[in-house]
């Protein structure tokens, strides 16, 4: 690991400590409520993607299946 890696690794570490620091100080003035909905939208979406990859997927390896059965049977 040269030097630079370090260096430039502290100061990343620095500046998210800041920034941390600034959150915690800055927590108790914003009370901001968490809203059910936006949370549920999310897994919502994130379930949605998961189903759509996982259709992908299933359709990649059909066609597979199917491509390898005609060049087989040619």
């Amino acid at each position: 690991m040269s030097g630079e890696q370090i260096v430039n690794s502290s100061v990343e570490t620095q500046s998210m400590e800041d920034e941390l620091h600034s959150l915690k100080d800055s927590s108790p003035k914003m009370k901001k409520r968490v809203d059910i909905n936006d949370l549920l939208n999310k897994v919502r979406l994130a379930q949605k993607k998961e189903q759509m990859e996982s259709t992908i997927f299933f359709g990649l390896v059909a066609a597979v299946i199917v491509v390898t059965g005609i060049i087989v049977s040619i």
